[in-house]
């Protein structure tokens, strides 16, 4: 059986799309849980509607903690997260289920998407498109995973553990970095997502993005995976990391915040420095 997790935030008409896209798949054998984040609006209305729906109600925490609290309360071998404001095609969920069990050994894999901004839709740009197996390198610049378009096995969601409810966003980034560091994440190249933007609680139009993505690039590099990272992704992250940092405190300075620049300044310096000594050291 599949878990199918949505979380949602006072998006009532974009949620009840949204479950209208589950209920509609071609394969049967799911379970959908709705999580509520604390809505004000009429959420609860629009979910009293739907009997066969469960659904798990928490105080407004966000979405890290929403989708783990899904996790929590799911019984399916596989999960797939719907993100309240996107769409699934019919088969969506057939597609990935048929996947896994062509590749039993495969963990995750993703679909390609239909990106709609204001109902109007866009071509991604090529550093935008996504790739298929050990994609670490190529993700630490930007997020190449949707959550919406995942479909992934239980056990490697507990593998790798839960999303980090410290992180307000980017926390997806966080978890794709955890699992390309260690796993192939597999692409079906059929568009089965419809991922709608430009509404004005998205929290990817929020600022300052870059810090959070900041954070997961040095939790993943002070505490690396089981194994660690190869030198080529250690190289990639500590790259990323100090490119972000540059970007960052110079927007900060812009802004008079010098000793938040001072601290990211000094955190580039810091993981240049160690990454510089590294190289030398094996080549001694």
């Amino acid at each position: 059986m599949v878990s199918v997790i949505i979380p949602s935030y006072n998006r009532s008409q974009m949620l009840r799309e949204a479950i209208k896209s589950v209920v509609s798949q071609d394969f049967r054998d799911f379970e959908l849980v709705v999580v509520d984040d604390g809505s004000t609006d009429d959420t609860h209305a629009v979910l009293e509607t739907y009997p066969e729906i469960q659904i798990v109600s928490q105080e407004h925490r966000g979405v890290s903690t929403a989708r783990n609290a899904g996790v929590r309360a799911a019984h399916g071998d596989f999960l797939a997260f719907l993100d309240s404001d996107d769409l699934w095609r019919p088969s969506k969920l057939s597609a990935q289920v048929a996947f896994f069990k062509k590749n039993p050994a495969a963990g995750i894999c993703q679909t390609e998407e239909i990106w709609l901004r204001n109902g109007v839709r866009l071509n991604p740009a090529k550093r935008h498109r996504k790739g298929s197996g050990m994609i670490f390198e190529r993700s630490v610049e930007l997020c190449l995973v949707s959550p919406s378009a995942v479909m992934m096995r239980r056990t490697l969601f507990d593998e790798v553990g839960p999303f980090d409810e410290s992180m307000p966003a980017c926390e997806d980034y966080d978890l794709w970095l955890r699992i390309s560091s260690r796993f192939p994440i597999h692409l079906i190249n059929s568009p089965l997502v419809i991922k709608r933007g430009g509404h004005a609680d998205q929290l990817s139009k929020h600022t300052g993005l870059d810090r959070f993505r900041i954070y997961a690039l040095r939790k993943i590099l002070e505490s690396p995976p089981p194994g660690g990272l190869t030198r080529a992704q250690r190289i990639a992250a500590v790259k990323a990391l100090t490119t972000k940092c540059a970007i960052y405190a110079a927007g900060c300075l812009k802004r008079g915040h010098d000793h938040e620049a001072g601290t990211y300044l000094q955190l580039k310096a810091r993981f240049e420095g160690e990454l510089r000594q590294e190289l030398l050291d094996e080549q001694e």
